[in-house]
């Protein structure tokens, strides 16, 4: 991106929550907290202050599959940035004290999670449709894990997982002249000397969907929830992830869509309702959610389900594709405006082993045409497919 001004350094790795074996429930995400406390050669707080003084910012992230750190910085300050991130990221101190003090901010981050009551839906959603994979765990983990683990084991979990080809570097914005050489006096270098051999295999066996229904009531929730997950591909097979993408679009994305039109534009029975495809390497979701008044919950659901239903009754029209693909097309290219977007999502894929053009995806959407859509995906989104989960405000006292 030669008219960025800004040089953006992303470094991915396959540590996510699924890679934690039992016991290690929320050391993926505690140990992103930890890196930031010191490592081999700087203390708790010096890396910020250097990056800063650099001209830039840092931030981090855990998801299921994997955890990324990435700097912003200007192109002139490149080297010097990189140096900083590798040297915090694969040789974190890990010290006790800041472990204790960390945990304890941990702790604090769960029970706050826990306190909210949209998050504390979709999260029982999760565990029920996933069942015992990780999928179905909160990325934050058990408490009780994190409260008897120590650094020891963290610096097993970490050893384990950011080596050698479970790392992957992304650069996006003004590339610094000299990137070559930069890199090869790196750290890099050193992960390049690992084989697979040498890496941890994954331990998540493939995502196992569980159909079936569930109410619950949830304390403070401000309006009742109708929430419809179905499984999907996994994320290597994009052909199918990008026709799960055109589908809810085409059914849930704007006032033009089949389900927004029908509910909230003429029936008027729903506040909001939307459907996305969550794309995960071991197995993807769709979720469907709809938040209306409780009295309408019953009339809701029994539109929901018609829909679905009759959606297999004719092919869905070409003018409803052309929106639906421009849609997803817009998605995408205005996703990637700033450095740190293109760095992330290059990251991610080369990480996963599926280096590409980052517009590539948008390759397989002429291949969905409306009979094979009609034919091959929305089968998958019918009610009988689902797990669907009912979330009521409690009364009070109740």
């Amino acid at each position: 991106m030669p008219d960025a001004p800004l040089t953006c350094l992303d470094l991915w790795c396959k540590a996510g929550s699924s890679s934690e074996q039992k016991g290690e429930e929320g050391l993926a995400h505690f140990l992103e907290h930890m890196v930031f406390k010191g490592s081999s050669q700087m203390e708790a707080g010096e890396f910020d202050r250097k990056i800063e003084a650099l001209g830039g910012s840092s931030n981090a992230a855990t998801g299921f599959d994997d955890v990324h750190f990435h700097v912003l910085v200007p192109p002139t300050a490149a080297r010097a940035a990189l140096d900083l991130l590798l040297n915090l990221v694969l040789t974190p101190a890990l010290r006790s004290e800041a472990y204790a003090m960390e945990r304890d901010v941990v702790l604090e981050e769960i029970a706050q999670y826990r306190d909210q009551p949209d998050d504390q839906v979709l999260q029982q959603l999760l565990e029920a449709c996933c069942e015992d994979h990780p999928y179905g765990r909160a990325i934050l983990g058990f408490e009780a894990s994190l409260k008897i683990s120590t650094p020891e084991q963290m610096r097993e979990f970490h050893s384990r997982r950011y080596r050698g080809p479970n790392c992957c570097l992304a650069i996006a914005g003004a590339i610094p002249i000299g990137l070559e050489e930069i890199l090869n006096n790196s750290r890099l270098a050193e992960l390049n000397h690992q084989t697979m051999e040498d890496i941890d295999p994954a331990i998540s066996p493939t995502l196992s969907f569980q159909k079936g229904r569930r109410e619950i009531q949830v304390p403070r929730l401000e309006s009742t929830r109708l929430l419809m997950t179905w499984p999907m591909p996994p994320a290597s097979n994009q052909e199918m992830v990008m026709g799960a993408d055109l589908a809810t679009t085409l059914l849930a994305e704007g006032r033009r869509s089949r389900l927004v039109h029908h509910l909230r534009e003429e029936l008027q029975i729903v506040e909001s309702i939307d459907m996305d495809v969550t794309v995960l390497e071991q197995g993807s979701l769709v979720l469907l959610e709809a938040c209306c008044n409780e009295k309408q919950l019953d009339r809701v659901e029994k539109e929901i389900h018609h829909l679905l239903q009759t959606s297999l009754e004719s092919t869905p029209k070409n003018q409803e594709i052309e929106r639906a693909s421009q849609l997803v097309s817009n998605g995408l290219c205005f996703s990637l405006e700033a450095p740190s977007q293109v760095a992330g999502l290059a990251g991610n894929q080369a990480l996963w082993n599926r280096p590409q053009s980052l517009l590539a995806p948008l390759d397989h959407l002429p291949a969905w045409t409306p009979t094979r859509l009609l034919e091959q995906m929305l089968p998958l989104l019918q009610p009988e497919r689902s797990f669907t989960l009912v979330a009521r405000p409690m009364e009070a006292g109740e």
